[in-house]
């Protein structure tokens, strides 16, 4: 018997093989490209799982491969990228999943965000933007500061914060040259500290697992820099998260399976930022599994084949808690390396670098997710101090780049390319 994971997260491969494992399933992992997943596999034995190099997004091809594959009994589906293949994927083969109109609707973030207003859980609301023109009416209608963004994008990208009537009209014009992963809208920017919730339902019951910080750069942009798990909010407040998070999923009609809720605490209350029909991204996953003391993909395995995950009553024993520090370059070019590596078994709190790019790599985007090149991970008794000990770490490193070569020079873009 298998559980199918259609393509995964960069990290936490080898806790999902594990997971299987105690189960009694096979893991078949479907991918375009095995060396995404070159770290976690490099760790793994050669038999560890199934790698099957296919199509991701071509569902028909996907429904044929696994319908001759023997006794696919779960879907595993953890990236936004693939959220809506995955649903129609499981559906077409009568694996057990959640409605797939639900988890299309979580990668609608206007969508998502009105049906919060209707609720009455969010005091804004989301407004199409269609084009270029008089701006005042938009204004009118969002306010200001206002966030305009994709519908369905992914890892900061395309975010603009527009604080004025002249930015709203820069970020639309640039806006205009981007593609887009679906449709351009605008929604209030909620001033404050920003969270994600870790959370797992089931029938409607959500339990929250923890939350982590998501310390972020400086304004204009939305990079993610620091993450540390789990934050150590005082009780009654959390349970006030966990009562709103579980109100904030009913009202999407999600009911089941990990969430990783996104969100900003203002002195009006939580806001949702978007809400994600995954575990956590980056070393989330890995952080998760350290803090809480048991391997919280068994949750994942365990709701892909329709059971009832243990994880929503077993009592937590508990870890080190955790902090991870994306690592970007000062400026953007080809990745050759990273410096002060040898520094790290010298410093507090089990400091480890978890690469992302290889050498060679193009480094092109600083203000977003994609441009770092590796995360640096360490641990210590709270949060709190496992972020001095992973911030002291990444302080110790640079991220080296070489600058692009020149346009038509050796190895680069031929002229007029």
């Amino acid at each position: 018997m298998s559980v199918v994971s259609l393509e995964s997260l960069t990290f936490g491969l080898g806790h999902l093989v594990r997971a299987a494992d105690a189960l009694g399933e096979r893991l078949v992992l479907l991918t375009r490209d095995p060396s995404w997943y070159a770290y976690e596999l490099g760790r793994l034995p050669a038999d560890a799982l199934d790698v099957v190099e296919t199509d991701t997004f071509d569902v028909a091809g996907l429904t044929e491969l696994l319908r001759r594959a023997p006794g696919p009994r779960g879907l595993i589906s953890s990236t936004d990228t693939w959220t809506e293949v995955g649903a129609d994927l499981a559906e077409r083969l009568g694996l057990p999943g959640l409605d797939p109109a639900v988890l299309r609707l979580t990668r609608d973030k206007a969508a998502v965000r009105n049906r919060l207003r209707d609720a009455g859980l969010t005091r804004g609301r989301a407004v199409g933007i269609s084009g270029r023109g008089d701006v005042a009416p938009l204004v009118e209608q969002v306010g200001l500061p206002a966030v305009v963004k994709d519908t369905a994008g992914t890892g900061s990208q395309n975010v603009w914060l527009v604080r004025d009537e002249a930015e709203l009209r820069s970020a639309l014009d640039e806006a205009a040259g981007r593609t887009l992963r679906g449709r351009l809208f605008a929604e209030p920017y909620f001033s404050g500290p920003v969270y994600s919730a870790e959370t797992l339902s089931w029938a409607g019951r959500t339990r929250l697992l923890g939350v982590s910080s998501r310390l972020m750069s400086p304004e204009p942009y939305f990079r993610e820099e620091i993450t540390a798990f789990p934050v150590a909010f005082p009780e009654a407040r959390r349970a006030l998260l966990e009562r709103w998070l579980g109100e904030v999923l009913a009202a999407i009609g999600y009911t089941d399976r990990f969430a990783h809720v996104e969100f900003v605490l203002t002195t009006g209350g939580p806001e949702v930022v978007e809400i994600n029909p995954r575990i956590g991204g980056a070393l989330v996953g890995e952080g998760m599994c350290r803090a809480l003391g048991v391997n919280v993909y068994e949750a994942v395995v365990e709701a892909a084949l329709g059971r009832r995950p243990r994880l929503m009553d077993a009592d937590l024993p508990g870890g080190p808690a955790v902090a991870f520090v994306l690592g970007y370059p000062a400026a953007p070019g080809v990745f050759t390396g990273v410096a002060g590596l040898d520094r790290l078994a010298d410093m507090p709190g089990s400091p480890a670098w978890y690469p992302v790019r290889s050498v060679g790599d193009p480094v092109e985007h600083l203000a977003d997710s994609r441009g770092y090149a590796g995360i640096v991970h360490a641990e210590a008794e709270t949060a709190e101090l496992a972020t001095h000990h992973a911030v002291a770490a990444a302080n110790a490193l640079t991220v080296l780049t070489e600058p692009f070569p020149p346009r038509g020079a050796a190895g680069g873009e031929a002229s007029g390319g």
